[in-house]
């Protein structure tokens, strides 16, 4: 039985789309067990899919002392095959050092020419795939030589261990109304809407029809109590769960709103209304970033541009009107 690990040490978005990696490895070599290296932050995101059968946490790893106990533990994984797809040097010397005898990653790093002995030839930089495409090109090594559509990759996320919602958050959920989250911030890790479109989009929604839910870190939550007005019964649940509980929300919500973060890919992942605000920036346009899911959308300028690249705002961003991103939102409800 095979054993592959498949590193990726990043951030919750990336991670949801590389969860459906382990549904096609599943797929491509039956009965191999599929073992998920990451952070701490991501685990609960990994132990949604049943395709991944463990989690080794690097964070714990790295909290060793020596090296040699670092290497010690990566001996003991008895992994068959490591797939880097979040490349880090230090995680390939220490495969390398414990004997993973199939260690894939890419040819772009100079550090993997003595720690890969499988690489694979792709630059993310100048690829016009998405970054789920881009993630499955490492699989060629292991005989997968097509680039799988968006809908194919669908069915590979495996969202199936959906923890519990606790009773004070299921009481929220309003049968007779569409649930909508809206996640107005990132974290620094996307551009942003801004909060003046995000309070103009709220105050164009009919709470007759949808009851609204904001969510974020408790951080987030301050700046949004200063900016966004908490009027119409939106609910504010910026700083009240956990991500175990915010996955389970998400998952009982109808409708998710958000510029390119992790809660918009995994309502995307779970199949919900999931729509995407993006810069026309490349890479972190659409093409790239895009959510994936059978009910996902976006909206973007249609225009090429740079002039923002090395700034915090996206003007072009901000210029996409309130009322597109609710008709955009409502094509769904209204079919």
């Amino acid at each position: 039985m095979k054993k592959i690990v498949i590193s990726r040490t990043d951030s919750i978005g990336d991670v949801i789309l590389t969860l459906p990696m382990a549904g096609k490895l599943k797929e491509m070599i039956p009965g191999c067990t599929i073992v998920f290296l990451g952070r701490d932050y991501t685990q609960d995101i990994v132990s949604l899919s049943a395709f991944v059968d463990e989690f080794i946490s690097w964070d714990q790893i790295v909290k060793l002392e020596s090296n040699k106990e670092r290497v010690s533990a990566f001996k003991n994984i008895q992994a068959d095959i490591i797939i880097h797809v979040f490349p880090r040097k230090d995680i390939a010397w220490l495969a390398k050092n414990a004997g993973i005898q199939n260690r894939i990653g890419t040819s772009g790093r100079l550090y993997h020419y003595p720690t890969c002995n499988k690489r694979v030839k792709f630059s993310r930089r100048r690829s016009d795939l998405h970054e789920a495409q881009l993630n499955f090109k490492l699989l060629k090594p292991l005989g997968l030589d097509q680039t799988l559509n968006l809908k194919e990759i669908e069915k590979y996320y495996g969202l199936s261990n959906i923890p519990n919602l606790s009773d004070e958050f299921v009481s929220l959920i309003d049968p007779s109304r569409v649930n909508l989250i809206i996640h107005p911030k990132s974290k620094g890790s996307a551009r942003e809407w801004g909060l003046e479109n995000f309070q103009q989009f709220i105050d164009l929604i009919d709470i007759s029809r949808y009851k609204v839910f904001i969510t974020g870190t408790e951080a987030e939550g301050k700046s949004l109590r200063k900016h966004i007005f908490f009027n119409k019964d939106c609910v504010d649940l910026s700083g009240k769960m956990k991500l175990g509980q915010l996955l389970a929300f998400i998952s009982k919500a109808d409708a998710l709103v958000a510029a390119s973060t992790g809660p918009l890919h995994i309502a995307a992942a779970f199949g919900k209304r999931a729509v995407g605000i993006y810069p026309p920036i490349k890479p972190m346009h659409p093409g790239r970033w895009a959510p994936i899911g059978k009910n996902a959308d976006y909206l973007v300028l249609n225009k090429v541009c740079n002039d923002c690249r090395k700034e915090v705002k996206c003007l072009c961003m901000e210029e996409i009107k309130p009322k597109d991103v609710l008709q955009k939102l409502e094509e769904y409800f209204e079919n």
